[in-house]
């Protein structure tokens, strides 16, 4: 999966949030200053040239949607970030994080507790299908 820039990510961020829209829409919801339309059109077509973003007619326009899962586009930046930064080991990420962050060790044990609750969740889940 290719690397984002940030005006890209910006417009998928609005995709994501929306799921179907036309160019007007993602414009409305950017922070001002608003960029032009045209810059917005040349980033969606370019987001779909990198296969990130499907289109279909109506009327005279077009709604543009997300063909990538957010989350999915979450894992790779992230895996690339503990990669190019922390070798691999999310150990040195979290530990860089929470001394960065002046995070205390309760507020580490209740970001564990809410993975096991996530992770003991899906398991359920899929017990159950």
């Amino acid at each position: 999966m290719k690397q984002l820039t940030k005006a890209e990510e910006e417009v998928m961020q609005q995709l994501w949030t929306l799921e179907k829209c036309n160019v007007a829409s993602i414009i409305d919801e950017l922070p001002t200053p608003k960029p032009a339309y045209n810059t917005v059109s040349t980033i969606v077509r370019i987001l779909e040239d990198k296969g990130f973003v499907g289109h279909e007619k109506e009327g005279r326009g077009y709604l543009y949607f997300p063909l990538i899962k957010k989350s999915d586009y979450s894992n790779q930046s992230i895996n690339k970030l503990v990669d190019g930064y922390f070798q691999g080991s999310f150990k040195s990420m979290v530990s860089f994080f929470m001394k960065k962050n002046d995070m205390s060790l309760s507020e580490l044990e209740s970001v564990l507790n809410e993975i096991k609750k996530s992770d003991a969740s899906a398991k359920t889940n899929k017990k159950t299908k």
